[in-house]
């Protein structure tokens, strides 16, 4: 069983399965997590777990899957071989549910509404004890929230995909030919921009080896409306890690030292 402090879970790895036990507050995660391995099982075959079962009345809500080949793309150096497989993955996940069950599903939590909320919460309690570098990229991060429009969601032009919701990279599992894809506790409708940004403004994506932001979203052909949105979508994920990254206990620090200060130059390109 794994399961660390700040995780909505815990993990029982097996042979051929996982169970995987949420807390007691985690009926909703437990249930988007079903959700999502059912709808994949009837129509992407193969991306994700199988789903065995589900107990979501229980005190600690669980559910049980089948247990997938691989290793995390986290921490690696991706090839030209594994970032176009992760391509295909994730192009694979949001195509994959038909428009009249993706009708159905509801939109999944840490959408903009949300995250902006949370960051004009946030602001007034870090913003007067970072850094000085730290505190000129928040300020300009929401002087660029407050004109930025990011209220309104969405827009004809974005067509509405089915999206995971966690874009950490240890969640694509790389078997040597393939990526599969495992964590779906935060899925639901939500649309490409907003999936790819979670991908590539994750810390995941570049504390250690970078991913090629760049050459990876290259590989997704976007129209006009979506472009525009994804550098939006980027603009606001990089901001709010910031602040999440700010958050880091120096005495128990999550992140290797500077890492906050790293993301403030990262925003601080995305702004420009």
């Amino acid at each position: 069983m794994t399961s660390v402090p700040w995780s909505t879970h815990a993990v029982d790895l097996r042979s051929d399965s996982v169970i995987k036990r949420f807390r007691p507050e985690g009926s909703g995660k437990c249930e988007r997590e079903w959700r999502a391995l059912t709808l994949l099982a009837a129509h992407a075959p193969g991306l994700a777990p199988v789903p065995q079962s589900v107990d979501l009345a229980a005190t600690g809500p669980v559910v049980a899957m089948s247990r997938l080949p691989g290793e995390p793309l986290r921490g690696k150096s991706l090839s030209n071989q594994q970032l176009r497989a992760l391509a295909a993955a994730v192009s694979e996940l949001y195509a994959s549910v038909p428009a009249d069950v993706l009708a159905e599903v509801p939109v999944r939590p840490g959408q903009q509404h949300q995250l902006i909320a949370q960051i004009r919460s946030w602001a007034p309690q870090v913003r007067p004890r970072v850094s000085e570098a730290i505190g000129e990229s928040m300020d300009h991060g929401l002087e660029w929230l407050a004109r930025s429009g990011m209220e309104r969601v969405g827009g004809p032009d974005i067509p509405m995909v089915f999206g995971p919701g966690d874009g950490n990279l240890a969640n694509y599992l790389w078997d040597g030919t393939r990526v599969r894809v495992v964590d779906f506790e935060d899925s639901g409708l939500s649309d490409r921009p907003f999936e790819l940004a979670e991908i590539t403004e994750h810390a995941a994506s570049w504390v250690g080896p970078p991913l090629d932001s760049e050459a990876f979203l290259n590989l997704f052909d976007l129209n006009s409306a979506e472009r525009t949105r994804l550098l939006e979508c980027r603009r606001l994920l990089a901001l709010v890690w910031l602040f999440l990254l700010s958050f880091d206990d120096p005495q128990h620090p999550r992140n290797p030292p500077g890492t906050a200060e790293r993301q403030a130059v990262r925003l601080s390109r995305l702004l420009a």
